[in-house]
């Protein structure tokens, strides 16, 4: 009788969790009308700066867009405006990764990166969406995470993601595009077959008074203690490599002043 309840109060208890938790999915992948609005997501920058999709599928979350690659199971760049004012330290709880129901094909789950070796590396990150609570959970969708290298993560891409904070401060606000660079033949985790990146690029784009520059970093996935700057690169060689037009909507002549420079001099 006892073994009869005890199972009783398990099932209950586990219908429950499994309940709660569809809802807790749900609410990360609505739209959030009430709190995002078109100026949420873009101020001095819009649409119009989103890379091309070499896979036709673009998300649009209210604080960050995204091309998912299916191949590769994640996104093959994501892209926001990192305001100033973005930058906010908060006490937000940190939440379960969960799937982007937002993908079609349905995005990887977390448990492919179990006992993987690789951490479940952020490419929007967390620490650049503080400003607001959905902002900032919706970072936790797996559609917007890449096996990264542990100490590469914690360390020189870590380094990097505070420097493009430091300069959306300098700047008052700068444009990002980020991923891991997906070619064929590479490493895969867990059953779904993620694949690992050798490399990671994060492109850097500031406007004022109708100048533009920009910066792109070519990192690769594994552990350095090398500065960042050594890792610049051109944003033409980025879309050779991996065949993404990161600003296809900009004028050709603009896109020429600013997409072959590798100078950090201004920066």
């Amino acid at each position: 009788m006892a073994r009869r309840f005890i199972y009783v109060i398990l099932v209950v208890g586990v219908t429950v969790g499994l309940y709660y938790g569809e809802r807790y999915v749900d609410r990360l992948n609505e739209d959030y009308p009430k709190n995002a609005d078109a100026t949420t997501q873009f101020s001095e920058f819009n649409e119009g700066f989103l890379p091309e999709s070499t896979t036709g599928e673009v998300v649009q979350h209210p604080f960050f867009a995204l091309s998912y690659a299916e191949e590769h199971e994640q996104a093959e760049w994501v892209a926001y405006e990192l305001q100033a004012n973005h930058i906010k330290a908060n006490t937000f709880e940190r939440p379960y990764f969960v799937e982007d129901r937002q993908v079609a094909s349905g995005s990887a789950d977390w448990r492919n990166y179990k006992n993987s070796g690789y951490d479940r590396g952020h490419l929007v990150a967390a620490a650049d969406r503080g400003f607001n609570y959905d902002a900032y959970h919706q970072t936790f969708l797996t559609s917007n995470i890449s096996p990264q290298n542990h100490d590469f993560n914690r360390g020189i891409w870590n380094s990097l993601e505070q420097q493009v904070r430091r300069w959306a401060k300098e700047f008052n606000g700068v444009f990002v595009v980020t991923g891991g660079i997906l070619t064929a033949h590479l490493d895969q985790i867990g059953d779904e077959g993620v694949s690992v990146p050798k490399a990671f690029f994060k492109i850097v784009l500031d406007k004022r008074n109708g100048d533009y520059k920009a910066i792109a970093f070519r990192i690769p996935n594994q552990p350095t203690n090398r500065s960042f700057y050594e890792y610049v690169v051109s944003i033409d060689a980025l879309e050779e490599e991996t065949g993404i037009d990161f600003f296809p909507k900009l004028p050709k002549s603009l896109q020429a002043s600013f997409e072959a420079s590798t100078s950090n001099a201004d920066w």
